[in-house]
């Protein structure tokens, strides 16, 4: 069976209707992921036992395939009484999965501040948590906007998932086109350049504030 493009324009608006769900959870997730990132980070750092305990569940949410966690989210927890919308599982399904390589860019950026900027916080009388989001927050997010990018880009990319659990992002409607159409090549094709012009364009505009960021530090 021929590539057939004026078939591809044409199921088009059919995979567009998904766009806006993709981006709502790409963007929901990126954030939930990088604020729940930044929590388990400062629960590892708060004392030593906590922080054990912060290094396991980092671990265990990195080391657990995605697909795992968004199964276990809708199907295992509604047999303890637990049950969320598809669209609530995919944005926190993502967000616990990414937390746990944000936390690890976290770690790096607080790590890449010279230690003399957590003493000349304390000298001025600011607490861990002041000092924390005043002095060191502010250039650690210099040194981590690029890796940072990285995996809001993969948050994006990784909707498609959520194909499995029903939710109506880009990909469950390509394969329902597919299927009413017994035409699969097109509809795929369609959704892979969609994804790809929005990765193109996340990336362009991370990497105009990645600059917009550095150039204090440029003068």
């Amino acid at each position: 069976m021929n590539f057939d493009l004026s078939f591809a324009v044409s199921v088009m608006p059919a995979i567009l209707r998904g766009l806006w769900t993709t981006i709502w959870v790409a963007a929901a997730a990126s954030v939930g992921s990088a604020l729940l990132g930044f929590v388990l980070e400062m629960l590892r750092r708060s004392n030593r036992w906590l922080g054990y305990a912060m290094r396991f569940v980092i671990d265990f949410i990195r080391s657990t395939p995605v697909l795992v966690q968004l199964y276990f989210l809708y199907f295992v927890l509604p047999q303890y009484g637990v049950t969320l919308p598809a669209l609530v599982v995919g944005v926190l399904g993502l967000s616990v999965y990414y937390s746990g390589y944000l936390a690890e860019v976290f770690k790096g950026g607080i790590e890449s501040i010279p230690a003399g900027q957590f003493a000349a916080a304390k000298a001025l009388g600011l607490g861990r948590m002041d000092a924390m989001l005043y002095v060191i927050a502010p250039q650690m997010l210099r040194n981590i906007a690029a890796p940072m990018a990285n995996y809001f880009v993969s948050a994006l990319k990784a909707t498609p998932y959520l194909a499995v659990i029903s939710v109506p992002e880009m990909l469950g409607l390509a394969m329902e086109v597919g299927s009413d159409t017994f035409r699969y090549a097109e509809p795929m094709v369609s959704v892979g350049v969609i994804f790809l012009i929005l990765a193109v364009a996340m990336a362009q505009a991370v990497r105009v504030l990645e600059n917009r960021l550095l150039a204090p530090t440029r003068r």
